[in-house]
């Protein structure tokens, strides 16, 4: 405020009258006089910008004398110019706009522009940190031209978004400024159409492979629509924004007129049914889809129909559980095997085929595991590396008939086995009973369980011939008195005082059994040795003996248990008997025991059996 200007230099006559200064024109407000001093008349809300009032200020100063124009001066101010603004975009520039996706690369596709009120020189770039930005390129900076420097795909996008800057390059400040361009792509007819589904040949790569259409019949079909795996026979035009009409046409295989399609649709259906002298057992169609209004654009897929016999048995494995071993190591993959080290292989047969093996079978794991894998030919496979020792694993193996979609299923037991751990032989074997003890002491421990199994059959047939003996003494009464067949004494007097005295004697099988109490007690003993040795060579007797029934239920015969036996020694025809020496050593001889008993033989060798009578 009050910036000087100028001063005014006056000169008149002594005698001249006052002098007044006027200040006129455009720019007089800018301006005020003091005294004879010229001074910028601006404010803070009225500053100095070039930019509005232009590179000069004008104004007229007229001086009056009596009210009489003398003189008129014009008074021209410079403003200098201060960078003090911005660039900035023109709005018709930057506005939304679109791009063919067959536009020419290296072309140049759309021009920007900026303008600096301060005159500055402005350059543009592109922001390299845009997603969008390798698709353009600036080649002169301060053009602001831009060029296509890839290739553009409405398939693939639709829509491109960049940044651009402009900025002073001419000043030491640098003043920029930014903004977002959106780029639309215009779709063009220049894509084929294509088969679904679509399988992309490489990872971001919007070219499709057509699939291979395959559907199952069987001779009894006729007249009928063909369903197809991986699905309907259907395609697409590959320009998404304009979806031009189709047709198809099967150009070769329909086995004339066998095989018919609807052009619009895509839908096979098979006309009459196969012949069954027909050796060939598939029929292979080539068909092309085209758009209506262009058909040099087309598409080709190849259909495989397959003539199947009637599936009456579905597939069967051989067992429901199969054994395998694995050999703990740092192997990354080995092969299970089975008992004898032998290759476990998985195998299902199916009674459609004569020879039971279906080639449409296929093997996989359900649910899948990360441990182990299965080949099409039922190897199992196992990462060994990730294995532990002692650990065991519970697979299902599922076989599959592509064709006809029958399942069969069977479970894999798997056990993992230490380093140097043979594989058993068999399912019962003396490995498998003992795991990893050693050789020897498994050796050791099967003769020990051998030993009790025979320690075992010998108690059992001691008590078999102790129950036996009971029933062998049951022909004591009968031989007593006198009705053995086999048994007579020598006289029957001699034979009916034998049973009649209580101190009679008893033929059976074994020998000459006498009643205990018939014997006189032993001597007493003399000394302490001949006592030892007495009792070392007769039989310890009880004290107390006690009565049992020898095959008498009713009870009316009681004997003693406590029985001394004789030994029968055969002579010649008449056999003889004798006390054993252990029964008879220290007692007194049986003629003195047996003396005053009328009938009673005196020695044991007159007691004898007649068997020249069998009656």
């Amino acid at each position: 405020m009050g910036l000087f200007i100028s001063n005014i230099s006056i000169r008149s006559d002594p005698g001249a009258n006052a002098v007044r200064l006027c200040l006129t024109g455009p720019n007089a407000n800018w301006f005020y006089l003091e005294r004879r001093t010229i001074r910028l008349n601006s404010s803070a809300s009225r500053v100095l910008d070039r930019e509005v009032l232009g590179p000069f200020l004008i104004a007229e100063l007229t001086c009056y004398e009596d009210d009489i124009k003398q003189s008129h001066y014009r008074i021209l101010v410079e403003i200098l110019n201060e960078n003090d603004n911005k660039p900035k975009f023109l709005e018709e520039t930057i506005q939304p706009f679109s791009i063919s996706e067959v536009a020419a690369v290296n072309s140049v596709v759309f021009t920007v522009k900026a303008t600096d009120t301060d005159g500055d020189m402005i350059s543009y770039s592109i922001d390299q940190s845009s997603e969008d930005a390798w698709f353009f390129r600036i080649d002169l900076p301060n053009s602001g031209k831009v060029v296509l420097d890839k290739a553009l795909d409405y398939e693939s996008r639709t829509r491109l978004q960049i940044i651009m800057w402009a900025q002073e390059s001419n000043t030491e400040e640098m003043f920029n400024i930014s903004t977002v361009l959106t780029i639309n792509i215009e779709d063009v007819d220049d894509q084929y159409p294509h088969f679904l589904p679509c399988t992309p040949v490489s990872p971001g790569v919007p070219v499709c492979m057509n699939p291979t259409y395959s559907a199952n019949i069987t001779r009894k079909h006729q007249d009928s629509v063909l369903e197809f795996s991986p699905g309907p026979i259907r395609a697409k035009d590959g320009d998404r924004g304009i979806n031009a009409p189709l047709l198809y046409t099967i150009l070769s295989g329909d086995d004339h007129g066998r095989f018919v399609i609807d052009n619009k649709t895509g839908e096979i259906r098979l006309t009459r049914a196969v012949d069954a002298r027909r050796p060939a057992a598939n029929f292979t169609l080539t068909v092309m889809v085209c758009q209506v209004e262009d058909r040099l654009k087309y598409s080709l897929a190849t259909v495989l129909v397959r003539v199947l016999s009637e599936n009456s048995f579905p597939p069967v494995f051989n067992t429901t559980t199969f054994k395998g071993f694995i050999i703990q190591s740092s192997s990354p993959a080995s092969i299970v095997s089975t008992y004898g080290n032998q290759v476990l292989q998985v195998q299902v047969s199916d009674r459609d085929f004569p020879d039971g093996v279906n080639p449409s079978i296929r093997f996989f794991l359900h649910p899948p595991s990360r441990l182990y894998q299965v080949t099409q030919e039922g190897v199992l496979i196992a990462r060994t590396d990730q294995l532990q020792a002692f650990d065991r694993h519970i697979l299902q193996v599922v076989a599959r008939d592509e064709e006809s979609g029958e399942e069969a299923s069977a479970s894999v037991d798997i056990e993992v086995l230490q380093r140097g751990q043979a594989v058993p032989h068999g399912a019962f074997t003396e490995q498998q009973l003992f795991g990893d003890v050693d050789s020897r002491l498994a050796g050791g421990i099967a003769a020990l369980i051998s030993l009790m199994f025979l320690s075992a059959f010998l108690f059992l047939l001691l008590g078999f011939m102790r129950r036996r003996r009971p029933q062998e003494a049951d022909i004591l009464p009968a031989t007593t008195a006198g009705l053995h067949p086999k048994v007579s004494s020598s006289s029957p007097e001699a034979l009916a005082h034998q049973a009649s005295s209580p101190s009679g004697s008893f033929h059976g099988r074994h020998g000459l059994y006498t009643r205990k109490k018939s014997l006189p007690p032993p001597p007493p003993p003399t000394s302490s040795s001949s006592s030892a040795a007495d009792s070392r060579s007769r039989p310890h007797l009880p004290t107390q003996p006690s009565e049992v029934s020898l095959s008498d239920p009713a009870g009316r015969c009681r004997f003693q248990t406590d029985l001394v036996v004789v030994v029968e020694e055969a002579q010649s025809a008449v056999h003889s008997w004798e006390r054993s020496p252990d029964v008879t050593a220290g007692l007194p001889s049986a003629a003195q025991s047996m003396q005053g008993h009328a009938g009673t033989p005196q020695r044991d060798e007159e007691v004898h059996t007649d068997q020249s009578r069998d009656t």
